[in-house]
């Protein structure tokens, strides 16, 4: 059965996943890039995103790495697209990561403003989903081909498929930061009213790796 998993998804440890006012300049909001901080020094970062050899292969690398398997399609919320609010003015922005995105398979992005197919380099192909997250959720179940489905956010997006519990498994990189203000991912949540209970702990090198999933 295809899954809806949450991977790799950084908070801090007062519960915020991204710093406060994310723009262009700052697309995890101020101080948000230390909640990544676990995942930097890791081999599947440097050779994704560096180009660079070596690395650190220990739990934080691995717990990574698992984000990647058996992944066959994306749902993105559109701030994690990118920066532009409203209509789309033009085709001029192709996101955050060049022209060959790390996804390499089908992405679905949330948006309230209808725009063609992107296709990039290495078979990432952009699909803009107007019809909300039961729909996108089901257009990206039939891409993944039997595989499973990964939300890669923003926390709003997250925080709407977990109010509705139809994300299976949720995996949580608590970094040792505190942020004090920013984007908090609970907020307005009852996880155990809605089904979630805590599966796994994992100490990581720089993060603290904690799986939570849906009770049946």
């Amino acid at each position: 059965m295809t899954k809806l998993r949450v991977q790799n998804f950084a908070v801090s440890l007062d519960g915020y996943a991204a710093g406060p006012a994310q723009d262009l300049q700052n697309p995890l909001g101020v101080r948000g890039p230390e909640l990544m901080e676990w995942f930097f020094p890791t081999r599947l970062w440097r050779g994704m995103h560096e180009g660079l050899e070596g690395g650190e292969t220990g739990v934080d690398h691995r717990m990574a790495a698992q984000g990647f398997e058996r992944i066959g399609a994306w749902i993105l919320g559109r701030n994690m697209f990118g920066p532009v609010r409203g209509p789309w003015p033009d085709e001029a922005w192709r996101g955050w990561w060049g022209e060959e995105p790390p996804y390499h398979t089908p992405v679905f992005v949330l948006t309230h403003h209808p725009r063609a197919p992107l296709h990039m380099a290495g078979d990432t192909v952009f699909h803009f989903v107007t019809g909300g997250i039961h729909a996108a959720l089901e257009q990206a179940r039939t891409a993944a081909g039997g595989q499973d489905v990964r939300l890669g956010g923003g926390a709003a997006t997250v925080r709407q498929y977990l109010q509705a519990r139809l994300i299976d498994e949720l995996h949580l990189a608590v970094s040792p930061v505190l942020l004090g203000q920013g984007e908090a991912l609970f907020a307005g949540l009852d996880l155990p009213a809605l089904g979630y209970a805590c599966n796994e702990v994992i100490p990581g090198e720089r993060a603290t790796h904690v799986m939570l999933g849906r009770r049946p």
